[in-house]
């Protein structure tokens, strides 16, 4: 997809298509006229015919109107003009892009994003325009040989008003950048665990830095051993891909300035290890590195935009399977911080990961830590698929990751975190339990995270829910760079 900020008048410009919004009572949206009174007049009396009703997501093709050199008109519809929200402004970006793929069209002229939407500006609109755009574009047909379609793009003008030309242009590179990060996310998580191993995302993270000049280190079995993260190698063992252990290091701050840490959950594949889960759906589990794709995919945004922040992201990756090695229902195992982990279900296996790399988080003295983890299938009971849970141990840091959900419709709900619910995780035989029974199982997953974030303000996003979609939709979303992304830009505006 390629995009271009434009301020010519529509009746002046040359394009395959022109793309409109109209609401429910047949007025084409804009902020001022952008149409002769003619052209208006023509579209309107064609709309009386009723071939059009002008609600969320309806659409009609106009040919050859008077006045407009485009030979093509696309109206969407954005319903009710007082109702125009965020969703379904995108909502109708993406109607238009099911519209346009089935046009034999390469160049769109497009208005929609100039129609006013409720508590949003200009910024806002091109950003979410070329983020709907990406994303419904998107497809994973890498590995397909037979029936392979073409992948159809488009070359979008993006046209607004003389005046909010800079402001548009700077919300096109940001929005780009977003979406090249949600993109990547997406891919890594459809990769099928046979080629999307801990080595590969450790070359991943190497093309990452190398790209963007950012200091990276992908650690070995024999290294991770060294720094004593009993509680990652414990999970590790039942596989016969080797783990790795991620630093990524965008140091583009002041020295002075303390770091954002992201540690995202990278278990590759996810059989359960001997606590095996169900066969069906199984193939699922290749979401489970989900938050480790989201780091990465972060990390390609914030290369791209070359902020000026200190950004540090690690990621514990490997495989969780059965074997003779693997770690056992009742086994201790000693994590990096010197505490002791009776494993009670071996499928609890993203928090023992976890634990290690939040230990590991400390000798960076960072400002905030931010773990994201395709954690709990309790998660998924509590807030189903629109938005992601979050726990912390700082109240700020929560409010600024609700405010960067609300502004990238990347939404995020907090959870309790109260002392009240440790007490699940007591164990006879060690410091603690992996797990906490079934009640209020993504909570106490959370308060387990906790115990390792004692030293640093800190926040759980458990993303099981929205990081991928099932059924014929299925696939990953890329979600929450979006989230991620708006809280470090947050930081710096």
């Amino acid at each position: 997809m390629k995009f271009s900020i434009k301020t010519d008048h529509p009746e002046k410009q040359r394009s395959d298509v022109l793309v409109l919004g109209v609401y429910d009572s047949l007025k084409v949206a804009y902020d001022k006229p952008i149409l002769s009174i003619s052209t208006i007049n023509y579209i309107a009396s064609i709309l009386k015919h009723g071939d059009m009703s002008g609600k969320a997501g309806s659409s009609l093709i106009l040919y050859n109107v008077p006045g407009i050199k485009i030979p093509k008109i696309l109206l969407i519809g954005l319903g009710k003009e007082k109702e125009l929200d965020g969703k379904k402004y995108c909502a109708a970006v993406r109607a238009m892009i099911y519209a346009l793929k089935k046009m034999d069209v390469k160049t769109i002229s497009s208005y929609i994003q100039i129609a006013p939407v409720i508590e949003s500006d200009i910024a806002w609109n091109i950003e979410h325009f070329i983020n709907e755009v990406m994303d419904a574009s998107y497809e994973f047909a890498e590995l397909k040989t037979i029936n392979k379609k073409t992948k159809k793009t488009f070359d979008f003008l993006v046209n607004v008003d003389k005046k909010n030309q800079k402001v548009a242009e700077a919300a096109l590179k940001k929005s780009f950048a977003l979406a090249k990060g949600i993109e990547l996310t997406k891919t890594l998580g459809n990769l099928p665990p046979n080629i999307c191993t801990p080595t590969y995302l450790g070359k991943k993270a190497q093309e990452i830095g190398k790209e963007h000049g950012m200091k990276i280190d992908v650690l070995d079995q024999k290294q991770i051993e060294k720094l004593k993260m009993g509680s990652f190698l414990g999970v590790a063992k039942g596989s016969r891909q080797p783990p790795k252990f991620i630093i990524l290091q965008h140091n583009k701050g002041k020295k002075t300035q303390k770091p954002i840490i992201l540690v995202g959950k990278g278990i590759t594949f996810d059989a359960g290890g001997i606590s095996i889960k169900p066969a069906g759906d199984m193939d699922e589990m290749k979401y489970d590195m989900c938050g480790a794709a989201s780091v990465l995919g972060t990390f390609e945004t914030i290369g791209l935009l070359n902020l000026p922040m200190n950004v540090i992201g690690i990621i514990p990756t490997c495989e969780n399977l059965p074997d003779g090695l693997a770690v056992k229902p009742g086994d201790i195992l000693t994590s990096m911080s010197g505490q002791t982990i009776e494993v009670l279900n071996t499928d609890a296996e993203g928090r023992l990961i976890l634990c290690d790399a939040l230990t590991y988080a400390e000798r960076f003295n960072p400002e905030v830590v931010i773990d994201i983890a395709t954690l709990t299938g309790a998660c998924v009971i509590a807030l189903g698929h629109h938005a992601s849970a979050l726990y912390s141990n700082d109240d700020k840091l929560a409010k600024d990751l609700e405010s960067a959900g609300q502004i990238s419709m990347d939404r995020v709900w907090r959870m309790p975190l109260w002392e009240d619910y440790q007490s699940q995780l007591d164990s006879n035989f060690a410091d603690m339990a992996n797990i906490g029974g079934r009640a209020g199982g993504s909570i106490t997953a959370a308060c387990f995270l906790s115990r390792f974030a004692k030293k640093y303000k800190w926040a759980h996003l458990d993303i099981a829910g929205t990081a991928w979609k099932s059924g014929k939709a299925k696939g990953a979303t890329g979600r929450p760079v979006g989230l991620l992304t708006q809280y470090i830009l947050n930081k710096i505006y």
